[in-house]
């Protein structure tokens, strides 16, 4: 799970940095360069693979109550 949430992570990075990958103007939408549109695509894509590795992190590492300190052990 975590691996999963590791590569969920790294493809926004991996697809944005691949800057020749989207270094065109056609096609366009709306009249925006595609250059334009397909990184505020990302913006919202990022946010989903984000949201989906904290998931998978959650899952992967439940949260555990905290419990109190025994009063007669030594705290350093």
């Amino acid at each position: 799970m975590l691996v999963a949430a590791g590569v969920l992570l790294l493809v926004p990075i991996v697809a944005l940095m691949w800057v020749s990958s989207y270094a065109h103007d056609e096609p366009r939408l709306g009249g925006w360069p595609f250059f334009f549109w397909y990184q505020m695509l990302w913006v919202f894509f990022a946010s989903a693979c984000t949201y989906a590795a904290f998931k998978l992190v959650q899952r992967a590492r439940p949260h555990r109550p905290m419990v109190e300190p025994d009063e007669n052990e030594d705290h350093r």
